[in-house]
């Protein structure tokens, strides 16, 4: 990473959803507004922007964080997934995510990118989980419109469907 001291910018090259990316970023660019606004991936949002609701959520070399706490400078050298990354194409969705479909485990969708994102990572780690673990897993990510059984629901199908 090298830095301009006259405008406090970085170049950067990050390695999303399997495309790489070279930019130069201001120093206090937050990853949520890079993702969002610079390579106009709009499927990460940005929720409470204080790292509490997990609606930013993307994975970051294999592990689930927060995108509105840390800057886009952080991820030069590094491999971010976004919710976009998680499908083949439009007509074969992920389990997680044909799994949420199915299970009517979204309402307003707004909290869903970041809940399909640690879901990732979770499941990933955790292949054949119970629904205390998947509530657990969980629970970093604010939803408001349900009473979040659908998404558990969904989840242990998402597992079941991911381990074959």
């Amino acid at each position: 990473m090298t830095a301009d001291v006259t405008t406090d910018s970085h170049d950067i090259a990050v390695t999303v959803n399997g495309t790489q990316y070279r930019r130069t970023v201001e120093a206090r660019l937050l990853l949520s507004d890079f993702l969002r606004h610079e390579l106009l991936l709009a499927g990460t949002h940005v929720g409470c922007e204080h790292g509490v609701c997990g609606a930013c959520t993307v994975i970051f070399d294999g592990v689930a964080v927060r995108s509105c706490l840390m800057l886009a400078a952080q991820t030069d050298g590094h491999t971010v997934m976004t919710v976009e990354g998680l499908a083949s194409d439009r007509d074969h969705l992920h389990p997680l995510q044909q799994s949420m479909h199915d299970c009517h485990g979204l309402q307003c969708g707004y909290c869903t990118p970041g809940i399909l994102m640690t879901m990732k990572v979770f499941l990933d780690e955790t292949p054949a989980p119970n629904e205390a673990q998947i509530r657990e897993a969980l629970s970093g990510n604010l939803c408001r419109c349900t009473g979040y059984q659908h998404i558990v629901d969904a989840m242990m199908l998402a597992a079941e469907r991911l381990r074959g």
